[in-house]
């Protein structure tokens, strides 16, 4: 069998409304109890385990492939939240996007910090 990613733990400092802003973001599913996580569950089979982690967050990054309609969705609920969004990583360029490798890709911030970023094309596409 070939290697998967199954999860990876996102620590937040308040769980369920992390788990919330995701879902609520990406257009997922409700992101159901496990033990101490909200697993939102991600439609290639992993998932973000969101776990409470205290007041000290270390930011993480985690990017989304999506489609071109997604891509539009996503973008839609950030700007009508009025969140800021970035065409890179270091945030040097607000209010942009990006178009490498032939698609599109921004990049924005949970609540807690960590840099999230939806992308058209993979990298090196």
């Amino acid at each position: 069998m070939p290697v998967h990613l199954n999860h990876t733990i996102v620590p937040a400092r308040d769980r369920d409304q992390t788990a919330a802003f995701l879902v609520d973001l990406l257009g997922l599913e409700p992101a159901p109890v496990y033990g101490p996580f909200r697993v939102v569950t991600l439609g290639n089979d992993v998932s973000l385990d969101v776990v409470q982690a205290g007041d000290e967050v270390p930011s993480q990054h985690y990017a989304f492939l999506v489609g071109d309609a997604e891509f539009d969705q996503i973008w839609g609920r950030i700007k009508e939240r009025g969140l800021p969004y970035w065409a890179d990583p270091f945030h040097q360029r607000p209010g942009e996007i990006n178009t490498n490798d032939g698609g599109r890709g921004l990049y924005w911030d949970d609540p807690n910090g960590h840099n999230l970023e939806i992308i058209t094309v993979p990298y090196g596409g």
